[in-house]
């Protein structure tokens, strides 16, 4: 009875050992066909294998293995921000050369009332106009671009006043500098060879102004105080045979008059001792105004 249950103990332990073995094989075989077939899988479709003891329950935090990466896998280092490259944004630039506007006429004006610009505004930037403005910002220890930007024209703004009706669109092209102690009392035709300008004045208020031009170095403007002696609407000089409209004649042959040559020509030309007006229609103006034995100013 012994060897009877021995044997069959042994055969039943090698019922149970044929039977995992066939299990294991069933197992082995599910697994290489979800490798083989991928995400199509067989018939039965994906195995998905077992959780090891390394992958990370759903919502759980992987955990750790204590390597340092190598090789590619090396951590990248931070990409800059756009802080860390970019610039330093540059100030805006409201006006600089070839602009043409009612901005530029009080910007000319504003640089004019602290000397850096020395004729009327025109509301161009040229050439004269950034020469202008560079050396303002070179006074100032700024950029010297020759336009002007938004921190140019705060500090200019800051140091000049708003221009007058009269600062921005003056009467003359030419500044009108002080005048003479002569020319304060009375009824003048004030002449300053310095700023090329005629004031007619009424006790010591400038009533109209215009920009002049005198005779050469051969034939000069006499200087002094004279008087109108005579008045001629219409006149050609006798000497040079040129016409000379709304004459005021102060010294001998010399007078104030229009001439069509330092209208066309500026100051590129001169006259032959007469005090040249280029603006035949404030000339007419002032010729209605001044009388015969109104004094008449010519100085530096």
């Amino acid at each position: 009875m012994r060897r009877s249950g021995i044997r069959r103990s042994g055969i039943r332990r090698s019922v149970i050992h044929r039977a995992v073995l066939a299990t294991a094989a069933v197992a082995l075989a599910a697994g290489c066909t979800a490798q083989a077939g991928g995400a199509g899988g067989g018939a039965g479709g994906t195995v998905s294998p077992a959780p090891t003891s390394a992958s990370a329950a759903p919502g759980s935090s992987a955990p750790s293995t204590g390597a340092t990466p190598s090789g590619d896998d090396k951590p990248s280092s931070p990409a800059p921000t756009a802080s860390a490259t970019s610039e330093k944004p540059q100030p805006k630039v409201l006006m600089g050369d070839g602009s043409e506007s009612e901005q530029v006429r009080e910007l000319q004006a504003r640089l004019r009332q602290i000397g850096y610009f020395d004729r009327a505004p025109t509301g161009f930037y040229g050439t004269m106009t950034a020469g202008a403005v560079k050396s303002f910002q070179k006074k100032r220890e700024l950029p010297q671009t020759g336009s002007v930007d938004e921190v140019t024209w705060q500090k200019l703004v800051a140091m000049t006043h708003r221009p007058t009706a009269d600062e921005l669109k003056p009467s003359t092209t030419n500044k009108l500098d002080t005048p003479d102690p002569r020319c304060m009392t009375g009824r003048v035709l004030c002449i300053s060879k310095e700023s090329r300008t005629l004031a007619w004045m009424i006790d010591g208020k400038v009533v109209s102004s215009m920009d002049v031009r005198f005779g050469s170095e051969n034939t000069p403007t006499r200087e002094g105080t004279f008087s109108v002696g005579w008045k001629a609407k219409k006149w050609t000089s006798t000497i040079y045979h040129t016409p000379m409209p709304y004459a005021m004649f102060f010294s001998g042959g010399q007078a104030v008059h229009y001439s069509a040559d330092f209208a066309a020509r500026g100051y590129n030309g001169a006259s032959h001792g007469c005090v040249n007006v280029r603006d035949k229609a404030k000339l007419a103006d002032l010729f209605e105004q001044v009388k015969v034995g109104d004094k008449v100013v010519v100085h530096w």
